[in-house]
This record gives C-alpha cells, sequence and structure tokens, in this order.
C-alpha cells in the first residue's frame, strides 16, 4: 500500500476514525488498533512477510526481558550477540546474499577458477532494513542501560511496526517511541492540523517533483550514450531532486501521518541541499540513519578520538557501511567511500562543526561566501548521486565519461524538452518554497497560518490542483523501498 495510493486515501481516513472515536480514547485499545492496522498496512505488500516482521519482533520482545533479568555481564552480553545474529543474519540472507555469491565468484574467476555460483531468486522484505535497526536500537540501549525492556508486546510491537514508519523510517529509537506509546494521548487540533499541511507537502515533493524530475532523470541514465554531456548534467540534477523530492516526501507524509495519531516521529530531513558543506549535508540528510550509525557504530568504534588514522579508518568503516545498507550492489559502496573523502578533509581541519545553524538564518538571502559554499556542496553531492543511480560501476563510468566529453558544451536536447520545462520551473518554484520555510521543521509549516481563511485555503487548493495535474496514472513506488 503505497502513501501516493487510492487504497491509502481510504485506509488513513478509516484508521483514524476508529482511533478517535471506535477506542473510545483508551490507552491499550488505540495501541491494539495500531498494532492491528500496521499489521494489514504491511500486508497489503506481501501477507507472507509478516511472519518474518513477527518473528523479528518476538526475538528482541523475549531477549530485551532476558538482558534485564541477566545476573551478571556476560549472560546479557550473550543475549545481545544472540539478537545481533539473527537480525542481521536474516537481513544479511534476505538483502546480501547473492551479492556476496557473486562477488566470491567473480573473485575466484579472477585467478582462472570458475564455480558454479549458486543465487537463488530471493524476494527482499519490504521495509526490512528499517524494521531490522528499531529492534537493534532498542537492544543496543537496553545492554547500555539507557532503558528498561518493555513488558507490553503490544506496545513494543507498534514500535517496531508502527504503519507510518514502518517500510522507509524514520528510524525510531525506543528512548523517543515508546515513551509516547505508554502515555495517555488525546485528539489535538493543531497538530492534526499540522500533519495534515506536512502529508500535503510530502505528497507535493513525491507526486509533483519527484516522480517527474524521474521521467527525466530515468530517460538520460538509461540510455546515457544517446545524450550529449551537457544534458547528463542535468540528468544528475533531475535525479538529485527527485531522490531528495521521494526520500524526503515519504518522511514529511509518514510524520505527518504520526501526528494524526497524536504521535511525533523523528525529523528526518532539514533541507540538506542548503548545506555549505559535506559534513552539514550529513547532518541534515536521511538523520535517523546517520544519527543510528554515529551512536550505534562510529561512537563505540572510537569517534573521532585517537590518532589521525583511526579518526580516517572510522570514518571510512561508517560511510562505506551506509553505502552498503542501501544496497546490495558496488555502485552503493563506491559512493559511501567518495562521501567519505569529501568528509574527511572537514574532520581533519576541524571544521566538519562550523555550520550548525540553517544557513542565512533570520535573513532573506544568503552572503556570496554562503552562496557558493551552497553551490559547491550541491554539485559534489549531485555528482557523486551518479554511483548511487548507476546499474553497476561500468555504467557509472560510461556516464561519468560522456559528462567530461566535447559534448559538455552542447546546448542540451532531448525528446519533449517542452514538458520538461514544465518540471524544471515546478522544481524552481518548490526550491523556493523549501528556502523561505527553511527555518521551519518543514518548508509550509506556517504557510497561510496568519492569512484569512479564503486565502491560506486557496493556497492549499492550489497544492491539491497540483497533485491532480500531474499524478501519473500508475502507481510510483518510492525509491526507499528497496532498500
Amino acid at each position: 500500500m503505497l502513501f501516493n495510493s487510492i487504497d491509502f486515501a481510504f485506509f488513513l481516513p478509516i484508521v483514524f476514525l476508529l482511533y478517535w472515536f471506535a477506542t473510545k480514547k483508551k490507552l491499550n485499545l488505540q495501541n491494539i488498533l495500531l498494532f492491528i492496522s500496521s499489521y494489514f498496512f504491511y500486508a497489503c505488500w506481501d501477507w507472507r512477510f509478516m511472519f518474518l516482521l513477527m518473528f523479528s519482533t518476538l526475538v528482541d520482545y523475549f531477549t530485551g526481558i532476558q538482558m534485564c533479568s541477566a545476573k551478571n555481564k556476560t549472560i546479557k552480553k550473550i543475549w545481545l550477540y544472540m539478537s545481533v545474529v539473527i537480525n542481521l543474519g536474516f537481513l544479511g540472507f534476505f538483502k546480501y546474499y547473492n551479492f556476496f555469491i557473486e562477488s566470491f565468484t567473480d573473485f575466484i574467476s579472477f585467478f582462472g577458477l570458475h564455480i558454479n555460483s549458486l543465487t537463488l531468486r530471493i524476494i527482499l522484505p519490504v521495509g526490512i532494513s528499517f524494521y531490522t535497526f528499531h529492534g537493534l536500537s532498542y537492544i543496543f540501549d537496553i545492554y547500555k542501560d539507557k532503558i528498561k525492556a518493555e513488558r507490553n508486546f503490544i506496545d513494543y510491537a507498534v514500535f517496531v511496526s508502527f504503519f507510518p514508519l514502518l517500510v522507509s523510517g524514520p528510524i525510531e529509537r525506543a528512548t523517543h517511541l515508546l515513551p509516547q506509546l505508554k502515555k495517555e494521548r488525546n485528539f489535538d487540533y493543531s497538530k492534526a492540523s499540522d500533519g495534515m499541511r506536512q502529508i500535503l507537502w510530502g505528497l507535493f515533493k513525491k507526486v509533483v517533483i519527484a516522480d517527474n524530475c524521474g521521467v527525466y532523470a530515468d530517460m538520460f541514465f538509461s540510455n546515457p550514450d544517446n545524450f550529449s554531456g551537457s544534458t547528463l548534467i542535468l540528468g544528475v540534477l533531475l535525479f538529485s531532486f527527485q531522490i531528495y523530492g521521494d526520500f524526503s516526501g515519504y518522511s514529511d507524509i509518514a510524520i505527518g501521518t504520526a501526528k494524526l495519531f497524536g504521535i511525533d516521529l523523528l525529523r528526518n530531513f532539514a533541507y540538506p541541499y542548503f548545506s555549505r558543506d559535506i559534513a552539514e549535508y550529513w547532518r541534515r540528510w536521511h538523520i535517523s540513519l546517520s544519527s543510528w550509525f554515529r551512536d550505534y557504530l562510529y561512537i563505540p568504534l572510537g569517534g573521532s578520538r585517537g590518532s589521525t588514522w583511526i579518526k580516517i579508518r572510522n570514518i571510512f568503516i561508517i560511510f562505506i557501511i551506509s553505502g552498503f545498507w542501501h544496497g546490495a550492489n558496488w555502485t552503493f559502496i563506491i559512493w559511501g567511500a567518495l562521501n567519505a573523502l569529501l568528509y574527511i578533509p572537514l574532520m581533519l581541519s576541524k571544521s566538519n562543526r562550523n555550520h550548525i545553524e540553517i544557513v542565512a538564518k533570520g535573513k532573506m538571502f544568503p552572503g556570496i561566501k554562503d552562496f557558493l559554499r551552497i553551490i559547491t556542496t550541491f554539485a559534489l553531492t549531485s555528482f557523486v548521486w551518479i554511483f548511487f543511480r548507476a546499474e553497476n560501476l561500468e555504467h557509472a563510468k560510461n556516464y561519468i565519461s560522456i559528462i567530461f566529453s566535447f559534448s559538455l558544451f552542447k546546448i542540451p536536447e532531448f525528446p519533449e524538452m517542452g514538458k520538461a520545462i514544465v518540471t524544471i520551473l515546478l522544481t524552481i518554484g518548490f526550491f523556493c518554497v523549501e528556502w523561505f520555510g527553511r527555518e521551519q521543521q518543514f518548508a509550509i509549516a506556517n504557510l497561510g497560518v496568519k492569512w484569512k481563511r479564503p486565502y491560506r485555503w486557496l493556497a492549499y487548493s492550489i497544492l491539491i490542483f497540483l497533485i491532480g495535474m500531474f499524478m501519473k496514472s500508475t502507481e510510483t513506488p518510492f525509491i526507499y523501498f528497496q532498500f
């Protein structure tokens, strides 16, 4: 069930009405409803994988209780290792089995040896990377004595499977979400209306910006040999906006939907394309994943303490694993490694914390220096996106070689340029709205709040009209569903 589908348009209001009216605001009934609704939501993808989700949930639920009951640190650590092995074992099998088999076969063939690799036709369960990390963060926090084990199974199961975040995040923490599930929730009109605005903006990002930019980005990346270098640069830029609109749009819809049920989810994006360096960019892009790797991998490895070699090693580890988390392909590993190379000079010069606040805070426009920094950072991250989007390393190499050919100086030319201009103008308009709303949690959080009601609703109606006008005839899945 897609957020941008007719099914979800019926599903959400039904669950909302049952949640606030049929449960009579009783906390246990509300959580039971969320549990049932979340599993129904997941079953709409493939009901068979509900059992994998349930098994993962049961493992961590019972592991958490056993860890809290452990008589000494050794037993507690054994339970921790068991959970990690099981969780990563399932994730590794479904997501990486064929990758490792094929990579090993290629490595052996390099030395002139040939073996028949046993690859399997494995279906990747939707959301497995996300709910696995939900469970692992819970277990890690219990081990570190940050939280106690949750004894109420329904409450814990909702933490893992809450339908707005189940498929593509944000990656929640038990310390943040579980206390909300234990606390009485009453309907808050201002929070619900704020959630509706965020859902509307998320749908606009996905349907109008991401899906339409994706049409041309897919065209250029599918057949790069048919286009000039200048056209392929346009393709890179369009993909940059496609993936941002797609994933941040999903996050906005997820966070906005949770607000309708009186629940706050972690923020996942904070205007990353307005960053002035790569370090700031990674503090603003997929925040829940970046902070997860920081807290559960980077800091335990030693973080930025120790020798220069240790610091460089840790940066490479966290970025390469982050890249590998996205998919079983060498392109993602290279994507992660390139981001590490861009980040390391900032870390070594101790300038990776220079830009904490949003750019030009309290001002209409940035200064020349900040403007140039934003352009440079956006150009670098967009270039690295080539490896993320490419099907394999040869594809990425070919795409880049055409960009840096003499055709770079040609005027971009491709089929349906007229329609593409409309998409580009819409994207520019979207980017302007994001800029002027950059100090808010999401760009239209305060849109028209002080306006008279007719003008406010006119603005919302324009967004709804654009969504209806530019929506594709077929439902377009979110990019991060494959991760």
